[in-house]
């Protein structure tokens, strides 16, 4: 009998992949990122596919998340970036565009005075969530900080 080999994943897969290890494990992200020596939110970006992991990283989240093989190999692939990528019905993500939908024009405005025409960098970026303590109910602090990149004049 033969067998036919199955095609190698791509990094779709392996988020799903790791999505199902990292809740049949119970490894909470931050641990993940403790793990490999960087912060919560980038592995957590990365194991979700939007960031390249090392071979060395890959193999420490795998054994981590008891992943098969064939999913850290894929964990190593150039990552998937874009709109096709994100479930934007999903509620969070929705409620994220609208703040932006409502507030994206007075963050170009305020971004604007305070350092000219140009854009946020989200290459040159880092992203911290928190959660702060309210008596009316505890709120989620999102941190976007991003490298402010003029455009260039010529």
């Amino acid at each position: 009998m033969n067998v036919i080999p199955l095609p190698p994943l791509d990094r779709r897969q392996a988020a799903t992949a790791v999505l199902a290890a990292k809740k049949r494990t119970g490894v909470r992200w931050a641990d993940l990122g403790k793990a490999i020596g960087m912060s919560t939110e980038w592995t957590t970006a990365a194991l979700l596919g939007q960031h390249p992991l090392t071979d060395e990283q890959a193999a420490t989240l795998g054994a981590a998340l008891e992943l098969d093989q064939a999913v850290v190999d894929a964990l190593t692939l150039p990552p998937v970036r874009g709109k096709d990528v994100v479930d934007t019905s999903e509620p969070l993500v929705y409620r994220l565009q609208e703040m932006v939908q409502v507030y994206g024009s007075t963050i170009h405005e305020l971004v604007r005075e305070e350092f000219g025409d140009g854009i946020v960098s989200a290459i040159d970026f880092e992203l911290d969530v928190e959660r702060v303590p309210d008596p009316k109910g505890d709120r989620v602090r999102i941190t976007l900080n991003g490298k402010f990149l003029p455009y260039r004049t010529w």
